[in-house]
């Protein structure tokens, strides 16, 4: 049975997030309907993370075994046509072998939270964004983000409901830029791991807000680290900011 890589695009806005859920829009499902509008007895697939409702894509990866060898070009324009008028989109596919994995074959994955700081509400990046009416500080939330590089236990930065049998990560890129704009800026969070815990991005980019607004001091994110607690943690950031960048494979499937 050939199995294929397959990179995919999506706005996660009216998705109840990736993973199939019984009477609930999710990207998964949408993929595997127009899986099975091609080959009916498609099995399930597996996609590099579960994005939560209402996180986008710009570089999701699923793997899916079908029953002939499509060419990838046939296979990427048949599942778009039959995607529509879903707000996704498969951007490549690949032949694979059979041990690759999407997830579990995974050697990084690369994650954008962006931050938009101005009185006007966004318009254009509606649902793509995090608003805030006031300007953070940059340099206060870039201190703080440095107790958070590196392996530790975030059991602080995880959801209640987290799955994975360990707390301990290791964050090896946590970097915030400052980009100016016509209108305000757009406050940029690039965070990079083998693999995250369940809503760690957004409670580590919640957890820095509060710094860049003065509400907290640098010092007491590495305070919230040490506590290894979840009342400890910051206000979670909304999804509408988070977007799944990249998977990154050795061999990348797609090159």
């Amino acid at each position: 049975m050939p199995r294929f890589a397959l990179l995919i695009e999506y706005d996660g806005t009216p998705f109840c997030g990736w993973q199939r859920q019984a009477a609930e829009p999710t990207v998964q499902a949408a993929v595997e309907t127009a899986l099975r509008r091609l080959e009916p007895g498609a099995p399930a697939i597996a996609a590099a993370g579960r994005t939560d409702t209402g996180v986008h894509a710009a570089g999701q990866v699923a793997h899916c075994d079908l029953g002939r060898d499509w060419d990838p070009a046939r296979l990427v324009e048949a599942l778009n046509h039959h995607l529509r008028p879903a707000p996704a989109a498969v951007l490549r596919a690949a032949p694979v072998p059979e041990g690759f994995h999407a997830r579990f074959s995974a050697r990084a994955r690369h994650y954008t939270y962006r931050i938009l700081c101005r009185r006007a509400p966004p318009a254009l990046a509606r649902g793509q964004v995090w608003h805030r009416r006031q300007r953070l500080a940059v340099a206060p939330m870039q201190a703080a983000a440095l107790h958070l590089l590196g392996r530790h236990d975030f059991t602080t930065f995880r959801a209640a409901l987290c799955q994975a049998a360990s707390p301990v990560r290791t964050l090896d890129r946590l970097e915030i830029e400052e980009v100016a704009l016509p209108e305000g800026v757009e406050i940029r969070f690039h965070l990079s791991a083998r693999s995250f815990l369940h809503a760690q991005v957004r409670s580590i980019v919640g957890t820095l807000e509060r710094v860049g607004a003065g509400a907290w001091a640098p010092d007491r994110v590495r305070a919230a680290l040490a506590a290894r607690d979840r009342a400890a943690c910051g206000p979670v950031a909304p999804p509408s900011g988070l977007c799944l960048m990249r998977v990154d494979y050795d061999p990348d499937p797609f090159s």
